[in-house]
C-alpha cells in the first residue's frame, strides 16, 4: 500500500520547555514514516510560538522562510543579568535605580536599524565548527564575532520595573536575548529575557498555528503550500511551454529582472522552480526545480 507523500508547510506553535528538535519530532507523529521535516528557525526552549516547519519538497525552500521578518512579544527583566540572557540561566540581581520610562524609550530607539549584535555565549552560533552553548557548557570562555541585524521597530507595550513588555520586528539572525543583554548594558541595569513568543514569520502567524496536542486530522488541514514560502520573492509566470524547456534544466530569454532570484508559477498558480536572472545573456537560469516535465 502506499503511504500519502507530504509536501508543504506547517505552522507550528512550539510550547515552552521543548527544544525546536523536540517540537519537530512531536509533529512528525502526525505523518507517515519517512516524511521528511525541518524547522525554519530554532526558538529556545523558553521561547514559545510561530515554528514553521517543511515538509517533503519544501525543506528545499526553508532558507526562503528564514529570510523572512519576524515579529516577537517578549517580557524584559531589568534589574538582573543572567549567563544565558534569559531566566533559564544563572541570574545575579542588580542593585540600581529604576531606569526612567523616558530613557528606557530613547535607548530602545538606538537598537532600530541596521546594528551590530554579538550572539549569546549561550546560542547555535558555532566557533570553530562547534556550537558556541557546547562550550560554554563546558565553562570555555566564547568570543562570539558581532555580525549586522536588521530591526525594523520596537514598540514599548507596558512598563513597570523591573518588567518592560516589547513587540519587536525584526529580520534574519537577531537574538532579542542579545537585545536585551545590551539595553541592560546602556541603561547600566541590567536586564535578561523573561518570557519570549514569536507571533509572526512572514505570513505565518500564531493564530494559523498547529498545537502538538492536536489531532492529526486537524493539524494535517492546516498544512499550507509550497507557494507561501517564497512569497517575498519576485513571481514571474510562464507558459507550459517554458514549464517543459525548464524541467529540462534550460533556462529562458526574458529581460528586465536586474538579477534578483525569481519564483516561476505556470498559468494555475502551482511553484514550478526557482531561479535567477542572468543580466549578462538575459536569461533565467533554473536554480531549484519543483515541477515534472509535461
Amino acid at each position: 500500500m502506499n503511504l500519502p507523500s507530504y509536501d508543504g508547510l506547517l505552522v507550528l506553535d512550539k510550547p515552552g520547555g521543548v527544544t525546536s528538535r523536540d517540537a519537530v519530532d512531536a509533529a512528525l507523529r502526525w505523518f507517515p514514516r519517512g516524511t521528511r521535516m525541518g524547522h525554519t528557525g530554532t526558538l529556545d526552549p523558553l521561547a514559545t510560538g510561530v515554528l514553521v516547519l517543511c515538509l517533503g519538497a519544501a525543506t528545499r525552500l526553508a532558507e526562503y522562510v528564514q529570510r523572512m521578518g519576524k515579529t516577537y512579544r517578549t517580557e524584559l527583566r531589568l534589574g538582573a543579568r543572567s549567563d544565558t540572557d534569559d531566566a533559564d540561566g544563572m541570574v545575579t540581581p542588580v542593585t540600581t535605580a529604576p531606569p526612567d520610562a523616558a530613557v528606557v524609550a530613547a535607548c530602545l530607539s538606538g537598537f532600530v536599524g541596521a546594528i551590530e549584535q554579538t550572539p549569546p555565549a549561550y546560542s547555535a552560533a558555532k566557533v570553530a565548527g562547534r556550537r558556541a552553548y557546547d562550550l560554554a557548557r563546558q565553562g570555555q570562555i566564547i568570543n562570539l564575532r558581532s555580525r549586522i541585524v536588521h530591526i525594523y521597530g520596537i514598540d514599548v507595550l507596558q512598563y513597570d520595573y523591573p518588567s518592560l513588555k516589547l513587540e519587536v520586528r525584526c529580520g534574519k539572525g537577531t537574538y532579542i536575548r542579545s537585545l536585551a543583554r545590551d539595553l541592560g548594558e546602556r541603561l547600566g541595569c541590567g536586564a535578561l529575557v523573561q518570557t519570549l513568543r514569536r507571533t509572526c514569520v512572514g505570513p505565518f502567524t500564531v493564530d494559523d498555528a498547529a498545537t502538538p496536542g492536536m489531532e492529526a486530522a486537524l493539524a494535517l488541514a492546516r498544512l499550507r503550500p509550497l507557494e507561501d514560502a517564497v512569497a517575498e520573492l519576485p513571481r514571474v509566470i510562464v507558459t507550459d511551454e517554458e514549464v517543459r524547456r525548464l524541467c529540462q534544466g534550460q533556462a529562458l530569454s526574458r529581460d528586465g529582472f536586474d538579477g534578483t532570484e525569481l519564483a516561476l508559477f505556470d498559468a494555475a498558480n502551482r511553484l514550478v522552480a526557482i531561479a535567477a536572472w542572468d543580466a549578462g545573456t538575459r536569461m533565467i537560469r533554473p536554480d531549484k526545480v519543483f515541477r515534472r516535465a509535461p
